[in-house]
C-alpha cells in the first residue's frame, strides 16, 4: 500500500503542477474575456432563469432546475467542509483566496461545459438524453481530438468511484464515529441502503431527491455558517485581511499551523477549489445535458450559478468560520476543524450541524456522481451497463467507509487533475462556438436557441 500511495503521490505532483493551474485559472480566464465577463455580468440573469426552470421547457429528462441541483448535489460535498478546511490547515487563510479566484474564472468555464453539453448531446438506444466532454469532444472536434472522449469518459468512470463514491462515505463514517459513536461499517450500510433506493430509479430518481434535499441542506448550512460569523464579527475584517495577504505572502507559522508558502496557498485553494466546485472538470456537464431546456445558452446560464453557489457562498462560510473562530492555528484538519470552528460559536450544537450537513451533502454528492459514472461506463458499454454499474456503486459505499482517507483523498485529487485535462483542452478548441451561441442568443433575446441533440 505504501508502494502504490508513494506511486500516486508522485503523479499527483506531476498533474498538480504549474502547468495544471497555468491550464484551469488560464482556460477559465480566456473564457470570461471571450465572453466578455457575460458570466459575471448575467449573474442576477441566471437567478431568473433557475427560479424560471423549475418547470421542464424543451427536450430532456428533467427540469433545468433540477439538473443545476442535480450538478450541486455532486458537488456541494465534503468538499464544502472537510476540504475547506484540509485547504486552510495546508495553505493558510490565503487558500480561501484562490479558491475565490478559482470560482469567478470556474463560472465562465462551468458556463462553456453546459452550453457545449446541449448543443452535441445524444439519445441513446432507451430514448435517454445523454452529453458531457465526451460528445462534445466526438461531435464538436476534428477526428484527431476524439481520442480524448474515451480517455475522459474512462478518467470519469474510475474517478466516480472516488471522488464520488468513497471519499464520501469515509468522510461521512469518519464524523459519525466521532460525533455519535456509529460505526463506520454500520454508516456505510446505512447509506448504501439509501443510495440503493435512489440510484436504481436512474436520473429521474436522482434529480427529484436532489431537488428536495440540496435546497434545503444548503440554506440550513448557509445559515448555521452566519449564526457563527455574527458571533465573531469582530474578527471579520481581520479574517479578510489574512485571506488577501496571505494569497501572496508566505503564512508564518502560528500555534499548531506549521506555516505555508505562497505556492502552497494557491497549489491547495485551487486544487480544493477544482474539487469542490468541479469547474473544468467536466463533471456537471453531464447532468445538464439531460435537462429539458430551451437551449444551450439557456442551460449554461443556470449552469453557472452552481460554481457561485458552491464556492463563493458555501465553501466562504467554512473558510470564514475558521479563520474568524482562529481555529485554523490549532493543529486540527478536515471536518474536524470546521467542526471545531462551529463548535466554538455554537456549543454543544455546532458539532451536530457539521455532522448532519456533511453526512447528507455526502450522501447528495453519492447520488449525483452515481450518474457522471454510469455515463462514462455507458459511453463504452452502452446502456446493458446500467443496472450493473448501479449494483457495483452500491456496494462501494461500505468499502469507502472502511478505507484510509489519506490515500483516498489522495488518489481523488489526482483523478480530478486526469478528468480536467482533456475537458479544458476541449473548452479551449470549442470556444469559438460557444462564443458565437452566445451572441446570438442575446442579439435575438433568446428566440434563437433549440435543444435538439446532435444527429
Amino acid at each position: 500500500m505504501e508502494t502504490i500511495s508513494a506511486i500516486v503521490g508522485w503523479i499527483n505532483g506531476i498533474v498538480w503542477g504549474p502547468p495544471m493551474l497555468v491550464l484551469i485559472l488560464g482556460v477559465g480566464l480566456f473564457l470570461q474575456v471571450v465572453l466578455k465577463f457575460m458570466p459575471i455580468r448575467r449573474l442576477g440573469t441566471g437567478f431568473k432563469m433557475l427560479w424560471a426552470g423549475r418547470q421542464a421547457s424543451g427536450a430532456g429528462q428533467i427540469s433545468p432546475f433540477n439538473a443545476l441541483m442535480t450538478a450541486l448535489s455532486a458537488t456541494i460535498g465534503t468538499g464544502n467542509i472537510a476540504g475547506v478546511a484540509t485547504a486552510v490547515f495546508l495553505g493558510g487563510p490565503g487558500a480561501l483566496f484562490w479558491m475565490w479566484m478559482t470560482a469567478l474564472v470556474g463560472m465562465a468555464t462551468k458556463y462553456a461545459e453546459a452550453v457545449l453539453a446541449v448543443k452535441y448531446r445524444e439519445q441513446d438506444e432507451l430514448g435517454n438524453y445523454v452529453g458531457g466532454p465526451m460528445y462534445y469532444i466526438r461531435n464538436g472536434l476534428s477526428s484527431k481530438w476524439h481520442w480524448m472522449a474515451p480517455t475522459f469518459a474512462g478518467f470519469g468512470a474510475i474517478a466516480a468511484f472516488g471522488i464520488g463514491n468513497t471519499v464520501q462515505s469515509n468522510s461521512v463514517a469518519h464524523v459519525m464515529d466521532t460525533s455519535f459513536g456509529l460505526p463506520p461499517l454500520v454508516t456505510g450500510i446505512i447509506i448504501m441502503l439509501l443510495t440503493g433506493a435512489v440510484v436504481l430509479g436512474g436520473i429521474t430518481r436522482i434529480a427529484s431527491v436532489a431537488g428536495k434535499l440540496v435546497p434545503f441542506m444548503a440554506v440550513f448550512y448557509v445559515l448555521a455558517g452566519l449564526i457563527v460569523l455574527l458571533a465573531n464579527f469582530g474578527s471579520l475584517g481581520h479574517a479578510f485581511g489574512l485571506v488577501i495577504s496571505n494569497a501572496f505572502t508566505a503564512t508564518a507559522a502560528e500555534g499548531g499551523f506549521a506555516g505555508a508558502a505562497v505556492w502552497a496557498a494557491i497549489r491547495f485553494g485551487v486544487a480544493r477549489g477544482v474539487f469542490s466546485n468541479e469547474a473544468g472538470l467536466g463533471s456537471s456537464p453531464i447532468a445538464h445535458a439531460a435537462a429539458a431546456t430551451a437551449g444551450p445558452v439557456s442551460q449554461g446560464l443556470i449552469a453557472m450559478l452552481g460554481t457561485f453557489i458552491d464556492t463563493i457562498i458555501v465553501c466562504s462560510i467554512s473558510g470564514l468560520a475558521i479563520i474568524t473562530t482562529g481555529v485554523w492555528t490549532s493543529g486540527e484538519s478536515g471536518a474536524a476543524l470546521t467542526t471545531m470552528a462551529f463548535d466554538s460559536a455554537l456549543p454543544g450544537v455546532g458539532g451536530y450541524v457539521v455532522a448532519i450537513a456533511l453526512s447528507i451533502f455526502a450522501f447528495t454528492t453519492i447520488l449525483g456522481w452515481s450518474y457522471y459514472g454510469e455515463k462514462c461506463v455507458e459511453y463504452f458499454l452502452g446502456v446493458k451497463s446500467l443496472v450493473p454499474f448501479r449494483v457495483l456503486w452500491c456496494i462501494a459505499v461500505p468499502l469507502g467507509a472502511a478505507a484510509d482517507l489519506g490515500f483516498i483523498w489522495l488518489l481523488a485529487d489526482t483523478l480530478n487533475a486526469m478528468m480536467a485535462i482533456p475537458n479544458l483542452i476541449a473548452l479551449a478548441l470549442l470556444a469559438p462556438v460557444v462564443v458565437k451561441l452566445t451572441r446570438e442568443y442575446f442579439a435575438s433575446g433568446g428566440k434563437s436557441e433549440s435543444s435538439t441533440p446532435a444527429e
